[in-house]
C-alpha cells in the first residue's frame, strides 16, 4: 500500500513530514527534547500520606484507584485500564489543559491536579498544560455566553500565577514516580501555536474536523440553542484543544488527556485528530466527575465567590474554614476525592460518625487539614490552625496583631480613630464597628453572653474599651456568636 506524506506542525518555525503508514507513537520511541518554554521540577518533598507503590514494586491500576475513589466518569477506550498497569510498556504521559483565565487557579481545577497527582503517584509522568494561546479565546464548555477577552498584560500575569500553583502542588509528589528523574512538566501551548498560520492549519488539520461532529458536542449544542448563540471563534476551540493532544502526542510522547466530564467533546476531538491525521493508536482521554454537594449543585462557591488556591486571593485559614464547614451528608465522599487517605481510614471515619460518642466535625477537620496541606503547604496548614484556634471565641490562645491582621482579609474591618475608640462602651462599638445594626441588637446579645472581645466574653454592658484590650495598641477583635467578627483596626 502506498503511503501517504503529509505535513504536521512541529515546534520552531519549519513544518516536517511525516509519512503516517509508519508513524511510531512517541511513547514508544526515545523522547527527543525539545526547546519548549517549560518548567520541569524534581523537588525531594515527600507527602506524607499514601504512597500506592507496594513491597513488590509492581504498577497499581490508577484507572481502579481513580474508579474506586469515584474520580472516574469516562474513558475513551477500555485499554486504558490495561496500558496503566503495564509495567513492559513504560510509564505513561498524561496531561490537562489549564486556560489563564484568573491570576488563580480555583476548587473546580484542583480535580485535575489531583487527578494528575494519582497518576504521578503510580508511577506515570504529568503534563500540566497552560493555555497562553486557548486561552486567548475561551472555552465555551459550561458557559451560557462568551468568554471577555483578556489583554495581553492581564493573560501573562495570569500564566504566572497558574505555573506557581500547578508547581508547587505537582512538586510535592516528585519523588514517588517510579524514576528519579522528574515526573511532572509545565508547558505553554503557545509555545508551538505562536508559529501556525491559518491556512496551514486549515489545510493540514482542519480537512479532517467534520462540522457535523463538531456540532453535536454537548458544549456547542446547548450554546446554540441559547439565545447568546456561539460565535466562530468559540466554535473552533474544540479543535483547538484537539490540536494541542496531536501536537503533545506527536513530540512529548503524551499518551492520556484528562479532563472534568465536560471537556469530554474537546477530549475526543483530540483523539479523532490523532488517528485521523497520524493514523496512530495509543491515544486515550479520561474524564472525572464535576464537583457536585449531595444535593446536586456544584461545590466550589462560597458567599464571596470561588474557591481560590492562590493564599494571596484566598487565606488559608478561609480555605481551611470552608471545607471544615462541608456538611455530614458529603464530607465521606469528599475525602475520598479530594484527598490521599487510605479508603480503609476513610471507611473507619464513616463508621464511627454513626456511632454513639462520636465528636462531631471530626471527618470534616480531617478533610480540611489533608487538602489544605496538600494545596498551601504544612506552612499553610499550621497558619490556618493556629487562626481557627485563636480565633474562636473563649479559646484561651492569646491574641496578636498579626493573627488578626490575618484574617483581615476574610472578615469585615473598619479604621476608628485612638480618641473616638478608648473609653467607647462595647455597645457602641459593635454599632459603629458594624457588627450590629443597632444598640438595643447589640445589648440582647451581650446578656445571652453571645458578645466577645479578643475572644474574651463580655459579661457587663457598662464595660468600656481601654488602653490594654487593644491587642498590641494596633487592632480589636469583635465577635458576636461564634461566626460574626469584625476587625477594628486603630488609626
Amino acid at each position: 500500500m502506498a503511503s501517504r506524506t503529509f505535513l504536521c506542525f512541529n515546534h520552531g518555525k519549519s513544518l516536517l513530514p511525516f509519512t503516517t503508514t509508519k508513524f511510531i507513537p512517541a511513547s514508544r520511541r526515545p523522547i527527543k527534547i525539545l526547546s519548549f518554554s517549560s518548567v520541569s521540577c524534581s523537588l525531594n518533598t515527600p507527602q506524607p500520606t499514601v504512597e500506592p507503590k507496594s513491597q513488590m514494586g509492581s504498577t497499581p491500576n490508577v484507572v481502579k484507584i481513580l474508579e474506586e475513589r469515584g474520580l472516574l466518569e469516562s474513558i475513551t477506550n477500555e485499554n486504558l485500564r490495561f496500558v496503566c498497569s503495564d509495567q513492559t510498556a513504560g510509564p505513561l504521559k498524561v496531561y490537562c489543559g489549564f486556560d489563564p483565565t484568573a491570576e488563580s487557579l480555583h476548587l473546580g481545577n484542583l480535580l485535575g491536579l489531583i487527578v494528575l497527582s494519582w497518576f504521578q503517584r503510580c508511577g506515570h509522568k504529568a503534563v500540566a498544560l497552560i493555555g497562553g494561546a486557548t486561552g486567548r479565546i475561551g472555552d465555551p464548555s459550561g458557559k451560557s455566553q462568551e468568554r471577555p477577552e483578556l489583554d495581553l498584560e492581564s493573560l501573562e500575569k495570569n500564566i504566572a500565577g497558574i505555573m506557581e500553583i500547578v508547581n508547587k502542588i505537582l512538586s510535592k509528589n516528585a519523588n514517588l514516580g517510579s524514576e528519579k528523574t522528574s515526573n511532572f512538566v509545565i508547558l505553554n501551548n503557545y509555545d508551538w501555536w505562536k508559529e501556525v498560520r491559518l491556512l496551514d492549519f486549515l489545510k493540514q488539520v482542519g480537512r479532517y474536523a467534520r462540522v457535523g461532529s463538531m456540532m453535536s458536542k454537548e458544549s456547542v449544542k446547548k450554546r446554540l440553542e441559547s439565545e447568546q448563540g456561539m460565535s466562530y471563534t468559540e466554535f473552533t476551540y474544540q479543535l483547538l484543544q484537539g490540536y494541542d493532544f496531536l501536537f503533545l502526542f506527536k513530540n512529548e510522547g503524551v499518551n492520556v488527556q484528562i479532563g472534568g466530564s465536560d471537556q469530554w467533546g474537546n477530549i475526543t476531538a483530540g483523539t479523532e485528530l490523532i488517528r485521523k491525521i497520524l493514523q496512530a493508536e495509543g491515544a486515550y482521554g479520561l474524564t472525572f466527575p464535576l464537583l457536585l454537594k449531595s444535593d446536586g449543585t456544584k461545590f466550589g462557591k462560597s458567599e464571596d465567590g470561588a474557591i481560590w488556591l492562590s493564599p494571596s486571593m484566598l487565606s488559608p485559614y478561609k480555605f481551611y474554614q470552608y471545607f471544615f464547614s462541608v456538611p455530614d451528608a458529603d464530607v465521606v465522599r469528599f475525602l475520598k476525592i479530594l484527598t490521599f487517605l487510605n479508603m480503609e481510614e476513610i471507611n473507619e471515619l464513616e463508621s464511627a460518625m454513626k456511632k454513639p460518642g462520636y465528636v462531631p466535625n471530626t471527618a470534616q477537620r480531617k478533610l480540611a487539614e489533608e487538602i489544605t496541606r496538600f494545596v498551601h503547604g504544612e506552612d499553610g496548614l499550621t497558619e490556618a490552625l493556629k487562626a481557627t484556634e485563636a480565633l474562636r471565641p473563649g479559646s484561651e490562645t492569646k491574641l496578636d496583631w498579626e493573627t488578626i491582621e490575618g484574617i483581615a482579609e476574610d472578615v469585615p474591618s473598619c479604621s476608628l480613630p485612638y480618641t473616638e475608640v478608648l473609653n467607647l462602651s462595647i455597645v457602641d462599638l459593635s454599632v459603629s464597628s458594624g457588627l450590629f445594626e443597632s444598640k438595643s441588637a447589640a445589648r440582647r446579645l451581650l446578656k445571652q453572653g453571645g458578645i466577645y472581645l479578643n475572644n474574651n466574653r463580655v459579661d457587663n454592658e457598662s464595660k468600656r474599651i481601654e488602653a490594654e484590650d487593644i491587642v498590641d495598641g494596633k487592632v480589636l477583635l469583635l465577635s458576636a456568636g461564634k461566626k460574626n467578627k469584625v476587625v477594628v483596626r486603630i488609626s
